[in-house]
């Protein structure tokens, strides 16, 4: 492979809680890639490929994955399980890793072997790298523009279905935090918990012990007295304004973490970072992202 080294790609997912300005680790096996890919092929197969039932089927062919704009690579497990799972005979060598930038009419991959497999394979794996790379782009952005505070942009469970680990993955290979992967590795009491569990004393009192990271939201400066008064280690932000953070920021004078949610944009993440919250959470970094313009490019190999 001209270029570029074929190589198996490792997996290494780190996805958790954020807590004392660093992200847990916690290794996702199985985030194994193989079932997630195996779902989107079955689902795009179906009975079979009857397009490229077109290809004579000995026919070989060789080509690259091509970039037709600038992002941040993400999704290479994904991707490459793809195009295994078709034909594990279909050679790849990647020429870029996931975190690496990438400009315009850079070649994130080669690749050679049946026509067939690789025609079968090709969109499902761009689906999943166009995806990845979007969103790694994005959280790039994100994490650019709050770089030299004190803040972390974090990410939300506004994922698509079927789809957080992969998003959050690419968001942490962008350079910004993972907030809690579901419901069961961390406690976010939410307003409708606060007003059916009895109070935020109340909710915060039930749930004193369990093991995992608790959070509370607030909406305003009243509920945050309530909740410091509790004890309550971290505290969601929802909605409040720039000088409203930072007087919660004053109030709460390290007593817990802070974070600030709700109408968060590229254009005011750095004024929101420089009221001194500890964290920011945006959903946009997963569930409104654009793929990355990527395409494959294919030729018959001579004599095959």
């Amino acid at each position: 492979m001209v270029g570029c080294r074929c190589e198996a790609v490792q997996l290494t997912i780190f996805i958790g809680f954020v807590s004392g300005r660093s992200i847990l680790a916690k290794h996702f096996p199985p985030v194994d890639p193989d079932r997630t890919v195996a779902r989107a092929l079955a689902e795009d197969i179906g009975s079979g490929d009857l397009s490229a039932a077109l290809v004579p089927a000995h026919t070989r062919a060789k080509g690259h994955i091509i970039a037709r704009e600038p992002g941040v690579v993400a999704g290479i497990p994904w991707a490459q399980a793809a195009f295994h799972q078709v034909d594990p005979g279909i050679s790849l060598g990647w020429c870029r890793s996931d975190g690496d930038a990438l400009s315009k009419n850079d070649i994130l991959c080669v690749l050679e072997g049946p026509a067939r497999a690789i025609l079968t394979a090709e969109r499902t794996a761009l689906n999943f790298l166009q995806l990845l790379c979007g969103t790694a782009t994005l959280a790039r952005r994100y994490a650019m523009a709050v770089a030299g505070s004190t803040a972390q942009v974090i990410d939300t469970r506004k994922t698509l279905p079927g789809l957080r680990a992969a998003q959050k993955y690419a968001v942490a290979v962008g350079g910004c935090g993972n907030h809690r992967m579901g419901l069961y590795d961390a406690i976010l009491i939410k307003e409708n918990h606060i007003a059916t569990a009895g109070g935020i004393g109340a909710a915060l009192a039930r749930v004193a012990g369990v093991g995992v990271p608790v959070e509370v939201e607030v909406e305003n400066l009243g509920e945050l007295a309530q909740a410091l008064a509790a004890g309550a280690a971290r505290i969601l932000l929802d909605n409040f304004t720039p000088e409203l953070l930072s007087r919660a920021v004053a109030i709460t004078a390290g007593r817990a973490e802070l974070e600030a949610s709700g109408n968060v944009s590229l254009g005011n993440v750095r004024e929101i970072a420089q009221t001194g919250v500890d964290y920011i959470s945006v959903g946009d970094l997963t569930k409104n992202v654009r793929a990355l313009d990527l395409s494959l490019r294919l030729e018959v190999e001579p004599g095959r």
